[in-house]
């Protein structure tokens, strides 16, 4: 099986794949064993149960992932700029997945969430403190760009939610479709909602 250490981490990775790729209803712990190569006794030496796994693994991917976004949403980058990185990056992530997978896959974060919302309450925490990190990010780069007149003036709040609201939701569409191109529609959707000025929409 390999060292202990390393079948935590085979069981964390197998755990969001499966869920991913799939659904968090149909994946049991069977298949999570199956697919870390690991024994069904060492999942309980680690994990009381599925929802403990796919909590533990959304934390640890979310960490890793974290530095990517803090590069994207530096204060050294332009707000508007930071917010068309991000598009980007949504773009090329779910390329790599349709690539490796075969598919589009969407947000792992609210294909889980929208499951797992009236049954799994930790789980459910989990997947909402992550988004709330991301609409800060999106909150942070629209307050900035509306301070330096570069769109028209909006709450920077309640931007960020319609930002997040329509980025999920094209990523949910894709996800549906199976169609990569529907991100496109990403960064024009979102400059047109925050009423990117022209001059400043010319050079971007």
């Amino acid at each position: 099986m390999g060292r202990v250490s390393d079948a935590k981490v085979k069981l964390m990775d197998a755990v969001l794949e499966l869920i991913w790729t799939g659904s968090y209803g149909s994946t049991t712990i069977d298949q999570i064993c199956e697919k870390a190569v690991v024994k069904k006794g060492s999942f309980y030496h680690f994990f009381e149960s599925k929802s403990q796994l796919a909590v533990t693994a959304l934390d640890a991917s979310w960490q890793t992932k974290r530095p990517e976004l803090d590069n994207i949403f530096s204060a050294t980058v332009p707000p508007l700029e930071r917010l068309q990185k991000y598009c980007e990056f949504n773009y090329m992530v779910q390329g790599q997945m349709r690539e490796k997978y075969g598919r589009v896959l969407g947000c792992p974060l609210f294909a889980v969430g929208c499951e797992v919302c009236t049954q799994e309450d930790a789980l459910q925490h989990k997947v909402q403190s992550i988004l709330e990190y991301k609409r800060r990010y999106i909150e942070s780069a629209i307050r900035e760009a509306a301070a330096a007149g570069e769109i028209v003036a909006v709450d920077a709040m309640v931007g960020a939610k319609r930002v997040m609201a329509f980025s999920e939701g094209l990523l949910t569409q894709a996800r549906i479709q199976n169609d990569l191109e529907v991100l496109r529609e990403l960064w024009p959707g979102i400059r047109s909602m925050l009423g990117v000025r022209e001059m400043t929409a010319a050079s971007i």
